[in-house]
């Protein structure tokens, strides 16, 4: 399994996307960005930032989980936005992730880490990534690696940038701008790969 890939990038193609901006410029309301003709609605992207709330609210570290994660709902849109794009690289290169390939991998990693609250607790230190959320991240992170497979690491920005260009990127101005070179939001800090691989950075093995 690749883990801490260098990179530092940050479902078919659908039709007929949704304008973010009216004809006067202003930001659509309720869109917090448009990926494919597929919208992301903001309503979705807060229900993921309240999910990651109440898990960190839940920890004896829940003020210091919410001051190291203050862009959480910009960091939430990014993740958003990169399984969309991550979902279309899959399915240009033939590649699928089963269920029972998460189920396995997210047993493995609850096995390295000593049990699923010690798991639950990693993910959500590291990645703000809360307890309903996990499924979704390894898929991305096993989608990664397949791609790594399939293309190597040297090569495996190609796939996704094309995905990315094929799907095309708006965002709602409130969250930043689109950066097609990284393919990522602005203002990132963190390399999102990284971010795809998290749940296994801290436990070593498989």
């Amino acid at each position: 399994m690749h883990r801490r890939t260098a990179l530092s990038v940050s479902a078919a193609l659908l039709v007929a996307a949704p304008l973010l901006t009216a004809c006067a410029g202003e930001a659509r309301p309720g869109t917090a960005a448009v990926v494919g003709g597929e919208r992301i609605a903001t309503s979705a992207l807060q229900a993921q930032v309240k999910d990651v709330r109440a898990a960190q609210d839940r920890s004896p570290q829940a003020a210091q989980l919410i001051g190291a994660s203050a862009g959480l709902e910009r960091a939430k849109l990014n993740s958003m936005i990169q399984s969309l794009v991550l979902r279309k690289a899959a399915a240009d290169a033939g590649l699928t992730v089963s269920t029972k390939e998460i189920e396995d991998a997210r047993k493995a990693d609850v096995q390295r880490t000593g049990g699923e609250k010690q798991f639950q607790d990693m993910v959500l230190q590291q990645a703000s990534i809360a307890p309903g959320q996990i499924d979704d991240a390894i898929r991305d992170r096993l989608i990664v690696s397949k791609l790594t497979d399939k293309y190597g690491q040297d090569k495996i920005i190609e796939p996704i940038a094309a995905a990315a260009k094929a799907l095309g990127v708006e965002v709602n101005p409130r969250y930043g701008s689109w950066d097609a070179a990284r393919i990522q939001l602005t203002g990132g800090k963190t390399p999102w790969i990284l971010q795809k691989t998290t749940p296994q950075t801290a436990p070593q093995g498989a």
